[in-house]
């Protein structure tokens, strides 16, 4: 493995490509940790401590956006407003025609749905972080949010809420220029690398959590609260275990064969060759995980705002902790039963089985058994429907297993988070999509790939 990362850095083209991609992540880096002028970093990082259901929809945002709404800084919003819009956009073309036609338009439509993307992405990005800054800036709490040297009579000026608005606007625009960037001139996807460096940069803060909560003698964590010394290995076990078995569902495919049809030219008979086609155990990706649990942080917002009206209904009370990750099995339950609706609707948007069966019968192949067209098309989405729920039940799986850990075994929720749901996911599909694009210029030039072996 060391001579293949030797060999990496010996090819100029792709050590250019690794270091400009390095350099651009560095700068995200830089920008993710300046906050916005008007902003009191000591007393945001007590509220979002403090600040219950607030707290953990920033930090459940963080995961998947790049972003750094708890400290306001002038990447907060990350690159959620473009993802956000890409989505829309992929929605709307599943059921708008104009959209729909434009998607079949190879490369210049692909282009303008991009430029459609991007003026989404500003009008989101206008409207999110206005929302956040008048969130911030409202009057009433014990604590203001904002420097005392900005507000005049207890309020922040509309001029200094339109500075924030556009500095945040500003910070995403230059993040997804900076994505473009590097799927143009460096290497990977650059919207992916920032997600990945965001996730990644809360590992050395969850680990320094994990060794403030361990005891470190032997049977120490007895009775103290803390985790005992001799749990690191089994912690470390838990950890390769999951990597592993997300990476075995991430690749695993059900492969379809396919028989293309005989056809003579001349005297040569050309066709008639046995292929696969492959069907994804998780088609769905990561999205499923990120819908769920994003939809589950309302009724948490709810039932806290109406416990605090009504303080003397316990029954609110209840369903407020109901409703608190990691607190209750109807959590659990609920998060579960959303990824296997999610995992099946988006699904369902993304995979076609009508158009696959079309592109099949023009390329004259078939499925062994099944006629060309409706037969096929039917065919499709029966599989596709068996491999969807092996693949809801392996995101359900991953996505508790964070909560699981930090019950059964009393660690901090966010060293827990490294052993499955939306985090672990991501970094898992970005490293393979990076290995891959690192492995394409390894075998152009007769090399073995990273994971080959020699």
């Amino acid at each position: 493995m060391l001579e293949k990362i030797r060999v990496i850095f010996t090819i100029p083209e792709l050590r250019q490509k690794i270091l400009l991609t390095l350099g651009l992540l560095a700068i995200y880096r830089v920008g993710w940790q300046v906050p916005l002028p008007i902003i009191d970093s000591e007393a945001m990082t007590a509220f979002a401590k403090q600040a219950g259901g607030v707290g953990e929809l920033l930090r459940t945002v963080a995961v998947f956006s790049a972003s750094q709404l708890s400290q306001a800084t002038i990447f907060g919003l990350g690159i959620m407003p473009y993802i956000s819009a890409s989505i829309i956009f992929q929605l709307l073309g599943t059921v708008w025609p104009p959209l729909e036609r434009l998607q079949k338009e190879g490369e210049a439509g692909r282009k303008k749905i991009n430029e459609y993307t991007r003026y989404a992405t500003v009008i989101i990005c206008l409207v999110q972080s206005w929302a956040y800054v008048a969130f911030l800036a409202a009057p009433g709490r014990d604590q203001s949010l904002i420097q005392e040297s900005f507000l005049v009579d207890g309020r922040l000026p509309l001029v200094w809420q339109f500075v924030a608005v556009m500095t945040m606007t500003a910070g995403t625009i230059f993040l997804m220029w900076l994505g473009e960037q590097i799927d143009e001139f460096g290497i990977g996807n650059g919207i992916s690398l920032l997600i990945m460096a965001g996730i990644l940069a809360g590992m050395p803060g969850a680990l320094l959590e994990l060794a403030g909560s361990t005891s470190w003698e032997v049977g120490g964590g007895a009775g103290t609260g803390k985790l005992g010394v001799e749990m690191i290995p089994v912690l470390v076990a838990l950890f390769i275990g999951v990597v592993a078995g997300v990476v075995f569902m991430t690749q695993g495919q059900r492969r379809i064969p396919t028989q293309s049809a005989k056809h003579v030219r001349g005297r040569r008979v050309y066709g008639g060759t046995r292929q696969y086609l492959p069907l994804r155990v998780n088609q769905a990706g990561v999205m499923p995980i990120i819908f769920a649990s994003s939809l589950l942080l309302f009724p948490q917002f709810l039932f806290q705002y109406l416990s605090r009206a009504f303080p003397e209904n316990g029954v609110l009370l209840g369903l407020y902790e109901s409703f608190t990750r990691g607190q209750s099995y109807l959590y659990n339950v609920c998060y579960i039963a959303l990824i296997y609706f999610f995992c099946y609707f988006w699904t369902a948007i993304t995979f076609n089985p009508k158009e696959m069966a079309d592109n099949l019968k023009n390329f004259g192949a078939f499925i062994p058994g099944y006629r060309p067209g409706k037969r096929t098309a039917d065919y499709l989405e029966r599989v596709m429907e068996r491999i969807t729920y092996v693949g809801a039940g392996f995101l359900a799986l991953v996505a508790v297993i964070p909560t699981v850990v930090a019950g059964a075994l009393g660690i901090p929720f966010q060293a827990a988070s490294f052993y499955g749901g939306t985090g672990l996911l991501i970094a898992v599909s970005v490293v393979f999509d990076l290995v891959q694009k690192i492995d394409s210029h390894l075998v152009m030039r007769n090399y073995s790939g990273l994971l080959e072996r020699n």
